[in-house]
């Protein structure tokens, strides 16, 4: 179904007000509001008398009052006890959607609370990104056409009375307001295949190619999708494309690969979103720092990466952040998530209005043996040293392995195209110079003598893909997980990815 017409004029009006909105918050002031009615809203519940919210102040206050808690402890103390009926708990009135998140890197699926409010937080910051770019687009028509959301299936599954549960992107299909999902692409019917293979398939069957506006997903599973496209309609697949919206993984390796299937003039903006909330969105170019949401029903808070561990961290706010240096992100949201850990590690570029960068996960870290890496350091050392070789890599996985009495590292790596397994040596030796460089504890270890040189993997093209088909983690906002710190996940990864490359994919299923 093709949209009645260009709806870009109303769009621009809407978003023009929305703008001189955005350009007149005050940061600070604009967060502790947010957090007085958040503790308003949830002071009667469960956690809320707990924790007495009626009694709370203001941030300082709260912090005091209410500690830093991960996702496993909100699922043992508070949500699983009742799930999947949660009334009062940690949010008011009953939860009616959970989405399910499976962790990259523990491998544990996460069921996220939902709530009205907090969909119509990510609503307002996704017509924030529509803003931003008519603001530096003027004269584009992003409303001329559909708009195509690259997601998992919307298919949600009944719970229990009023709630129901399933991937991020069904839950956000629901939302969508019915006056708007005539420029909504792809339709129920399609959103709803389960199977990611036959559903691409069936996408790019039915894919209005010469009218599509808007695209937006996972960057690793937008190349898939534009590399059949391409295919099928030739280049550019989508001609009247005019904005690529990417989040979920790092931009950096996909963005010389992604750009070829763009038509000319077409712009990409990034978004920093998560099941727990909608983080930040680019109001500027590529690389200059994404803008905080401040009024999307989350107050942001931001310990130390170094701290995350001790009893009494230090926990910034906006009021109090500092550029150029790395923290983990909490959330406390108008979905019950109070001082929420959510993993990621972000760097601040500007104080006000707040921008960041997404650095990686605080799992992301690799310290196996004392060595102390992190996710930036590990994907700037392996996408360096392929860049200086001509390399693309599509994906990637490290983790710790002990050859003989020494640890070390072994690298799991798939080019885009086939490469010589001899080149592995040499590419594990730049990749490990690279990190003495960068990093002095894994230099004081591997020049110790505590750690055996590194190892590299070269799979062949299509590996990670088959693998995470095998796992039943293939496309939607499924990712492959860059550190694999565990040695046994890791293990079970690299036999798994093994058998894969030889070509026995029935028994890498079976194993997993």
């Amino acid at each position: 179904m093709m949209p009645p017409f260009d709806a870009t004029p109303l769009l621009r009006a809407t978003t023009a007000l929305r703008l001189r909105q955005l350009q007149r918050l005050d940061p600070a002031a604009t967060q502790s509001r947010l957090l007085t009615r958040l503790l308003r809203r949830a002071a009667g519940t469960h956690f809320g008398r707990a924790h007495g919210f009626a009694g709370i102040g203001g941030v300082a206050d709260y912090q005091a009052r209410v500690p830093l808690r991960r996702y496993e402890d909100f699922w043992r103390d508070w949500w699983q006890p009742v799930y999947p009926v949660l009334v009062d708990v940690s949010w008011p009135g009953r939860v009616p959607y959970f989405a399910l998140s499976s962790g990259t890197t523990s491998g544990t699926t996460k069921y996220i609370p939902v709530t009205a409010p907090m969909m119509q937080g990510n609503r307002r910051a996704a017509l924030d990104v529509l803003a931003w770019h008519l603001h530096h687009h003027p004269r584009s028509h992003i409303f001329g056409g559909p708009s195509f959301m690259l997601g998992g299936s919307t298919a949600l599954e009944r719970v229990a009375s009023g709630v129901r549960q399933g991937d991020l992107s069904g839950i956000a299909a629901v939302g969508v307001p019915a006056p708007l999902r005539p420029w909504s692409f792809p339709p129920p019917r399609l959103a709803l295949i389960p199977d990611w293979d036959r559903k691409l398939d069936a996408l790019v069957e039915a894919t209005p190619a010469s009218a599509i506006r808007i695209l937006s997903g996972t960057p690793s599973w937008l190349l898939v999708l534009l590399e059949r496209l391409a295919a099928r309609h030739g280049m550019p697949p989508l001609p009247a494309l005019e904005l690529l919206v990417h989040g979920g993984v790092p931009w950096a390796p996909y963005q010389d690969r992604l750009r070829p299937f763009l038509p000319p003039g077409c712009a990409t903006r990034e978004v920093y979103a998560a099941s727990e909330g909608f983080g930040a969105l680019a109001d500027r170019g590529n690389g200059e720092g994404m803008r905080l949401t401040l009024d999307a029903g989350v107050f942001w808070e931001f310990v130390p990466v170094e701290e995350l561990g001790l009893a009494a961290p230090t926990r910034h706010w906006v009021a109090t952040i500092e550029t150029g240096i790395d923290y983990a992100v909490l959330v406390t949201s108008c979905a019950g998530l109070w001082s929420y850990v959510l993993g990621d590690t972000v760097r601040f570029v500007d104080r006000s209005p707040p921008r960041l960068l997404v650095t990686g996960r605080t799992s992301y870290s690799l310290s196996a043996f004392g060595e102390h890496l992190d996710g930036e350091e590990i994907e700037a050392a392996l996408l360096g040293v392929a860049r200086a070789r001509g390399l693309t890599i599509a994906d990637y996985t490290v983790g710790p392995v002990f050859l003989g009495a020494l640890g070390a590292h072994r690298w799991l790596v798939e080019p885009d195209a086939p490469a010589d397994p001899a080149l592995a040596d040499h590419l594990a030796r730049a990749v490990d110079a690279a990190l003495i460089a960068a990093n002095e504890d894994y230099a004081a270890h591997r020049r110790g003598g505590q750690m055996a040189p590194p190892e590299m993997v070269l799979l062949p093209p299509g590996a990670f893909a088959a693998w995470m088909r095998a796992q039943g983690k293939l496309g939607g906002q499924h990712k492959v997980p860059r550190v694999l710190a565990d040695p046994e996940r890791f293990a079970a990864a690299e036999a798994a990815l093994r058998r894969t490359s030889q070509g026995d994919l029935s028994r890498a299923e079976s194993a997993l």
